[in-house]
């Protein structure tokens, strides 16, 4: 790394980096829950990411340990119950998102949402909405059949190809 001036220019490369740019996209990658953005501006890039630890995780998986009776069923009750484990088990069509952003169970705040458990849908009907950068990109059904599985939460960051729904 080389020296950099006050405004954050590197005198040795010659490169101006907008250190006000870098720290409001680590504040956005705080809020969204996403693990990295990148921006490009004419001939420059700037990509912010940061690690996610997957070991934290691992607890809620494992069998409990008997050094730790009491602790352990109240740890792995709650992610339990948060993270539904039906669509590992769910036969049918698994709909993945295309993109990193938000899902949107529902078209708008306090509308009903798109699809329940059970509910029978037609290929192409809108199943959720994806938000990415500001843009609301509806993901719709690629199959008709029935609603088995839903496996994200309204308003919950989701990943390229993470598993959404489960349509058998």
């Amino acid at each position: 790394m080389g020296d950099k001036t006050e405004t954050g220019r590197d005198i040795q490369s010659g490169m101006n980096v907008d250190a006000a740019l870098v720290r409001e996209l680590a504040v956005l990658l705080g809020d969204t829950g996403l693990t990295e953005i990148e921006v490009a501006d004419g001939g420059r890039k700037i990509r912010v990411a940061r690690n996610v630890t997957v070991a934290a995780a691992a607890p809620a998986y494992a069998p409990a340990l008997p050094m730790a009776p009491a602790a352990a069923p109240v740890a792995a009750a709650a992610p339990a119950a948060a993270v539904p484990a039906a669509p590992a088990v769910v036969e049918g069509t698994q709909v993945k998102s295309p993109m990193v952003g938000t899902a949107y169970l529902a078209p708008e705040p306090g509308a009903p949402d798109f699809i329940s458990i059970g509910k029978t849908v037609k290929a192409g009907d809108t199943l959720l909405i994806v938000e990415a950068m500001k843009v609301m990109n509806p993901i719709t059904a690629p199959v008709a059949g029935t609603i088995k599985a839903i496996s994200i939460e309204n308003g919950q960051p989701v990943e390229f190809d993470q598993p959404l729904v489960v349509i058998g």
